[in-house]
């Protein structure tokens, strides 16, 4: 008998299109067994490094929550409606495989500006609760005010622009910087959360 809960993760979907380690390239996905958590990540870079990624991922499944990762395959930069060279976006495909997940967990960087923008740019086409994770600190009134969904806080009813809904936020996890167990266990509860939310349709 084994003491633990065994995780089948197929690493990865696709080859990756940008430099990266082997196992978090810029346009991948690895998937768990169950469809119950994606985290997205923005894509390895000078700036996004993936890390703290696979660091609150594996933190996520030693709790036994069975989590995919989706690697972006634009993720640098911020939002640009001319979509210029360099600019975030995320694709049809991505937006797919992010709805065949009951939630997404969405780690971001250190620009208040720039988290609420990628932020609400996913969740304008994902429609699934969301735990953000990120540096900087940054609060469920930022979210409402760019008309994001939240379950705090309630954006005026003509600039809702989401379909998704942030449920939790982390804050203070440093890119580049091994993430503390303090934080591993505020995201594991974060998670928890929302899962239990989405099982009693309090979502």
């Amino acid at each position: 008998m084994f003491d633990r809960e065994t995780q089948v993760v197929d690493c990865r979907h696709g080859m990756g299109l940008g430099k990266g380690g082997g196992l978090a390239q810029r346009g991948t996905l690895s998937e768990a067994g169950r469809t119950d958590v994606v985290a997205v990540a923005m894509s390895p870079g000078r700036r996004h490094i993936t890390k703290p990624v696979c660091e609150l991922t594996y933190g996520m499944r030693k709790e036994d929550i069975q989590v995919s990762v989706l690697v972006l395959n634009s993720g640098s930069g911020v939002p640009d409606e001319q979509m210029k060279s360099g600019s975030f976006g995320i694709n049809p495909e991505e937006i797919r495989q992010i709805n065949r997940h009951k939630m997404a967990v969405i780690h971001t960087g250190n620009i208040r500006d720039h988290v609420v923008r990628k932020v609400r740019e996913i969740l304008v086409y994902a429609e699934v609760p969301a735990v953000v994770v990120c540096q900087t600190i940054v609060d469920f009134e930022d979210f409402a005010k760019a008309g994001i969904h939240t379950r705090l806080v309630k954006p005026q009813d003509k600039n809702i622009q989401t379909k998704g809904k942030v449920m939790e936020i982390v804050t203070g996890v440093t890119r580049g910087e091994t993430c503390s167990r303090d934080k591993l266990n505020e995201l594991v509860k974060a998670v928890k959360f929302t899962m239990k939310s989405i099982d009693n349709k309090g979502v």
